[in-house]
């Protein structure tokens, strides 16, 4: 998880992922949703992205990146984590969540020039920490504090959710949890979808 946490990044999801961390929002997620593009707030699209700006994109990736950066194992972004996210806010039964998250990412932006005079995915990874935590820290039920739990539940998601959505490249983060093809986890169906634990 970045500097945020002093644990290791493999016990961190393995934790998650058997006490079903990660499946809050995935699970509930239709695969209906329309993912032919769309305005993001209304804006007109700069690229080929379903929710997002090209700016927005970038600083998406970047914080992803800073949740589950790359070290021995694939990060957020080798994963194709801002792309599942960038698919799954069209799905209709997640247009609040979607403008909360664009307006979040957006105020993150806003912050890094504020604080920086650069934007959020020109920071260097300490300064993207540093943000991070100020919104992890913020108050309960603001919208800095909002934001960073649904920036780290659907960077999760994406790192462990099933491929077809359009993260977990490779089954990378199968992978790192010690997850192989097969049936669901005892407990856990829909987490597991077609993933088996290996003993």
């Amino acid at each position: 998880m970045g500097d945020f946490e002093p644990f290791n990044r493999r016990v961190f999801i393995q934790r998650l992922t058997f006490l079903g961390g990660g499946a809050v929002l995935f699970w509930g997620c239709s695969r209906k949703g329309n993912t032919d593009g769309g305005a993001a707030l209304g804006g007109a699209l700069t690229s080929s992205h379903h929710s997002f700006l090209d700016d927005d994109y970038a600083v998406v990736g970047a914080a992803c990146e800073r949740i589950l950066p790359k070290d021995d194992d694939p990060g957020a972004l080798e994963a194709g984590v801002p792309e599942y996210i960038d698919r799954m806010l069209q799905s209709p039964e997640l247009a609040r969540m979607r403008e909360d998250f664009i307006q979040g990412t957006a105020h993150l932006q806003k912050r890094a020039r504020r604080m920086y005079k650069k934007g959020f995915a020109e920071l260097n990874g300490e300064q993207q920490d540093t943000l991070l935590r100020l919104f992890r820290e913020s108050a309960p039920g603001s919208g800095e504090a909002h934001y960073f739990e649904l920036l780290m539940t659907l960077t999760l998601e994406g790192y462990l959710g099933d491929p077809s959505y359009g993260g977990n490249k490779n089954r990378v983060g199968w992978a790192l949890v010690g997850f192989q093809v097969g049936e669901p986890l005892p407990g856990h169906a829909g987490m597991g979808h077609g993933v088996k634990g290996k003993p």
